[in-house]
């Protein structure tokens, strides 16, 4: 059995949106795109990386693909981190796309999302890593399948777009299991549901 690992930048008020770049992703006229570029620091890839591991596969809804496949397949090479997305195996859960994806390694998820994501996850030996996914990740939480949160959690307050906990979502309790501070005040920390 797998387990699903959701890795997500993340503001003070618990916004995911469109952190990496200001045409990432606009909805419900977002124009704060690209909020957490100016806090990377190398000790964030670091962690991140333990916290996968080397087994892993990639879990995405269809807008988080859709931006992922548009930038990270054009990178110029070498790009360890595009090498690394080109090989890795990309779950993609989506009820309007269709395959063949363009992106190698790409198999469709289709139907109740949150029921194929546990199919998938009893089969899967490897980590599901999560990267934005916003309606993915809350489709999920309420059937306890995540199985942990590692959160850049970013010193800033944005007031507005996609949230990763969902104002109507379920009570749940989490056990802090690591934590580290950047140099540019980043905290990554990582949660664990609590039985």
């Amino acid at each position: 059995m797998g387990r699903i690992v959701a890795i997500e930048h993340i503001s003070l008020d618990g916004v995911i949106q469109a952190p990496a770049r200001a045409d990432e992703d606009r909805r419900g006229g977002f124009a704060l795109g690209g909020w957490a570029a100016s806090n990377n620091d190398p000790a964030m890839q670091q962690f991140i990386g333990e916290r996968m591991g080397d087994a892993w596969s990639l879990l995405v809804g269809r807008v988080t693909y859709e931006d992922l496949a548009s930038v990270w397949p054009k990178m110029p090479r070498p790009n360890p981190i595009a090498e690394s997305l080109d090989r890795v195996e990309k779950f993609v859960v989506s009820n309007t796309l269709s395959e063949p994806f363009p992106w190698k390694n790409s198999t469709l998820l289709k139907g109740d999302g949150a029921a194929a994501v546990a199919s998938l996850k009893r089969e899967h030996e490897k980590t599901l890593v999560v990267f934005g996914s916003a309606a993915l990740l809350q489709s999920l939480m309420p059937r306890g399948l995540i199985d942990e949160y590692v959160l850049q959690i970013h010193p800033i307050v944005l007031g507005k777009g996609l949230r990763l906990f969902s104002p109507d979502g379920t009570f749940s309790k989490l056990e802090l299991v690591g934590s580290e501070k950047t140099k540019t005040g980043v905290l990554l920390a990582v949660y664990r549901p609590m039985p």
